[in-house]
């Protein structure tokens, strides 16, 4: 992750123009992860340029995994030489998933299955995030996991793994997926139920590369053994980095954006419907509804302001985008949330310091033990607010900033890397 550099944003008048945006970090990470355990060289078009997916493609080339890469950096095309089911080597130290809780989350649910001991750390910001949420089914299966105080650094020692049957205790695709990936190596049939739906990359990715996924109301099912075949894919852009751009045209008068190729997966864009909630006008134009990830043009205009209530059971759905949602409110609407206890488990104290960066750019909001309260009705002075080194709050106090009277600095900025090289760019090359 990068270092502490700070970005100045001066407000602006509108938006308008046409932005593509990276591709999709979850889709990513589980098309290098899936093409390092297939059996074949696997292309894949479009994987998400930030530091988390360069993270995973480094510890899996730790694990005996060829990966080659082509394009620019912003942009990246890679090939992997899979090394089949099973069939990842032991490596010689230590694997730092750096800031990428969905990097450590996922390897353990693949290592789970593989006859070694690898030890698992990150960065000070991973290393508080919470890990026996994977480690106690895995270790259901079958494989030993010692982790630190229920965090990482963790030890996980694979092996032969027996299928469960496992309800997860909070609606998380990191979970989720982690069980499926161990089933994949275990005997029998490995079932996950969920208590609400989480995103179904992993369902699609897992059909991608050969491997049968039956869905049973809120079970998900995969038989252990079956091989991977090796695959093609193109990685549609990423729907949370589009939240950025579609709340900053809802946000100001004469505001338009469009954004092509972008993923338009339905377990990833409630956003949009709370967007069309406070008052936007939103175009999804589905291109290619033959794509195994459905994906197309979003263009969003501005139309007002207004408030929404965000309740418990919509929070899973929205969870990377309830901090830019709450920058949105602060141009005139207002935005109230509440079971939403997980943000409190990002990369960052999610509602904490976005609490305290919107305070400290003049917005009048409350924070309460799960969520919190933003009231719109005064425009923002402008001031310092600290990323926290969270990318995503960095990013929605940039849009926040947009509507100040102003200019605003925003610290640790450099931390967009992460997930969105060259965001401060682009929005530079947008505003009016």
């Amino acid at each position: 992750m990068s270092g502490r550099a700070d970005r100045v944003i001066r407000p602006a008048r509108r938006i308008r123009g046409r932005v593509q945006v990276p591709g999709d970090k979850s889709i990513s990470h589980r098309a290098l992860i899936l093409g390092a355990i297939a059996k074949g060289r696997t292309r894949v078009r479009g994987l998400a340029p930030g530091d988390d997916c360069r993270t995973t493609r480094q510890c899996l080339g730790a694990l005996g995994v060829s990966i080659g890469t082509s394009g620019t950096d912003h942009q990246f095309d890679v090939e992997i030489d899979g090394l089949g089911l099973g069939g990842l080597r032991m490596p010689g130290g230590v694997l730092d998933a750096g800031n990428s809780g969905t990097t450590a989350r996922l390897l353990m649910g693949v290592l789970a299955g593989h006859p070694f001991r690898v030890t698992l750390t990150g960065d000070s910001s991973l290393l508080r995030r919470p890990m026996r949420r994977v480690a106690d089914p895995l270790v259901m299966m079958g494989a030993h996991i010692t982790t630190t105080d229920g965090c990482l650094p963790a030890i996980v020692e694979g092996g032969r793994l027996q299928a469960i049957s496992y309800t997860t205790p909070v609606a998380s695709a990191q979970v989720k997926t982690a069980v499926l990936l161990a089933g994949l190596h275990a005997s029998g049939i490995t079932t996950v139920i969920e208590p609400a739906p989480t995103r179904d990359h992993t369902e699609r990715a897992l059909a991608e590369f050969g491997v049968p996924v039956a869905i049973d109301g809120a079970g998900i099912h995969v038989t252990g053994g079956a091989p991977l075949r090796a695959a093609d894919m193109t990685v549609p852009g990423d729907p949370s980095a589009a939240a950025f751009w579609a709340a900053a045209a809802a946000a100001l008068p004469g505001s338009e954006v469009e954004i092509p190729h972008v993923g338009l997966n339905p377990t990833r864009t409630a956003f949009l419907g709370v967007l069309e909630r406070m008052g936007a006008q939103i175009v999804a134009d589905v291109t290619d509804p033959r794509s195994s990830e459905p994906l197309g043009t979003l263009t969003v205009r501005h139309a007002g302001v207004g408030p929404v209530v965000i309740v418990p059971d919509e929070v899973p759905g929205l969870v990377d985008e309830l901090p830019v949602l709450a920058a949105l409110a602060t141009h005139g609407g207002a935005l109230a949330v509440t079971g939403a206890h997980e943000l409190r488990l990002k990369e960052s104290d999610r509602i904490a310091a976005l609490v305290a960066g919107l305070r400290q750019l003049g917005a009048d909001v409350e924070e309460s033990l799960d969520g919190f309260a933003v009231n719109g009705t005064r425009r923002l002075s402008g001031g310092v607010a600290d990323s926290a080194g969270d990318h995503r709050l960095a990013m929605a106090f940039a849009i926040a900033a947009l509507g100040a009277r102003g200019w605003s600095t925003i610290r640790g900025a450099d931390v967009v890397s992460v997930s969105y090289p060259g965001f401060f760019e682009v929005l530079e090359g947008l505003c009016q």
